[in-house]
């Protein structure tokens, strides 16, 4: 599952991109949730950097 880090901008462009939703505004930032299908689409999309595959 992908991560989002707190250098989250919050600007929304990973879950625009999300084809499961499973990325929502959380408090401070966008947060990932356990729908999450590895794909990868949010990674690329962020303008900061703040989306990692997690462990």
């Amino acid at each position: 599952m992908y991560k989002i880090s707190n250098e989250c901008i919050e600007c929304g462009a990973c879950a625009s991109v999300c084809p499961v939703e499973a990325i929502s505004a959380g408090e401070g930032q966008y947060v990932i949730d356990d729908k999450c299908i590895d794909c990868g689409s949010c990674a690329g999309t962020c303008p900061v950097g703040a989306i990692s595959p997690g462990e």
